[in-house]
């Protein structure tokens, strides 16, 4: 059944990409709303979450989710409230947070993914998809129980004006660390280095090669890694990592537009020997699946440091479901200015 006279726009996926996404890989449809069935829920999404991970999904292979299938809504995180419900864990009006996609209107069964939020006025929606949620819980414990910075070593952060490399350095400076990010164009640099106190701060793009510049900026070596890149970023903090040092993967942005017919990123790194030679560890890590029953703990020290003013987040809101796929490729120009969100 639907609910009379109301549409649910939506974005379904019809074309697995080769290179950045185009508006042509998806299909605007508009349809009846809903009506839940037993057991169900009706959530009206709100502010829709645009991540990286978003393209790793559109792969012909399985990522740490399944493929997104051709036909089906695009996946997305988003923030809702509940419209109408038939389900015993969810009331009406109730704020929501899960993977209910690219859609205004999305049916939630016992079995799908759903957060309950905390109904706190002091808490705007977007901060559950920025320093909360799935993007603070990442930071956070990418740096916390992935890296283990300790006092005094040097962090080393790659998409460092991001959504989590932001928070993540921000950690490892309340944590006592020497922080040196790396990002793209003098401006992003400029914001980590004045605007949240890292100690330095190397522009990709520029032309001096990477490694170089890097070991300038970290003439006692590289302890901790935190990875958002992949590809000659990764390489350059491997050619400088010390005795037990710590490289915590979080993604690899570089490749995900730049992979062969099986989903693989081709770009690597070609000097994985400095693992052995300085037994160091490289660990991978999803928060979203290994750590969301203790998000709690993170969302609690997050909200603290922010109140506290050492922690600092920024959101870049668009408003429109419509713009949703060009805006998308935003994350891999570097053009977006925090946590892209999409304002349904």
């Amino acid at each position: 059944m639907s609910m009379g006279g109301q549409v649910n726009r939506q974005w379904r996926f019809i074309r697995r990409p080769t290179g950045l996404v185009e508006q042509t890989d998806f299909e605007w449809k508009e349809e009846p709303v809903p009506h839940p069935g037993p057991g169900e829920a009706l959530v009206q999404n709100k502010f829709l979450s645009l991540d990286p991970t978003n393209r790793g999904w559109m792969w012909e292979r399985d990522t740490y989710l399944p493929r997104q299938e051709l036909g089906a809504v695009m996946r997305g995180a988003c923030v809702g409230t509940v419209i109408t419900s038939n389900h015993a864990g969810l009331k009406v009006g109730a704020p929501v947070f899960g993977l209910f996609g690219w859609q205004d209107y999305a049916i939630v069964g016992p079995s799908d993914f759903v957060t309950s939020l905390p109904e706190d006025p002091s808490i705007s929606p977007t901060m559950h998809l920025g320093l909360l949620g799935h993007i603070g819980a990442t930071a956070y414990f990418g740096v916390i129980h992935v890296a283990r910075p300790k006092q005094g070593e040097t962090m080393v952060v790659s998409g460092a004006a991001g959504a989590v490399g932001s928070l993540a350095g921000q950690i490892g400076k309340i944590l006592g660390c020497r922080v040196i990010g790396i990002a793209g164009g003098d401006e992003k640099c400029a914001w980590i280095v004045n605007a949240l106190g890292w100690d330095g701060a190397v522009n990709y793009r520029q032309q001096e090669p990477l490694v170089e510049a890097l070991a300038k900026l970290c003439p006692s070596g590289i302890d901790v890694y935190f990875d958002n890149v992949g590809g000659n970023q990764l390489e350059a903090a491997l050619d400088l990592i010390n005795l037990h040092g710590r490289i915590a993967l979080c993604g690899m942005i570089s490749g995900y537009n730049n992979t062969d017919a099986n989903g693989y990123v081709q770009a690597g790194p070609r000097n994985l020997i400095q693992l052995i030679i300085k037994r160091a560890r490289m660990e991978g890590f999803i928060p979203l699946l290994d750590d969301w029953d203790r998000r709690g703990e993170a969302n609690a020290a997050l909200l603290k440091w922010h109140s506290e003013g050492k922690l600092k987040y920024r959101v870049h809101v668009i408003e429109g479901l419509e713009n949703a796929p060009t805006a998308l490729n935003m994350l891999f120009s570097g053009s977006n200015q925090g946590k892209l969100i999409i304002k349904l």
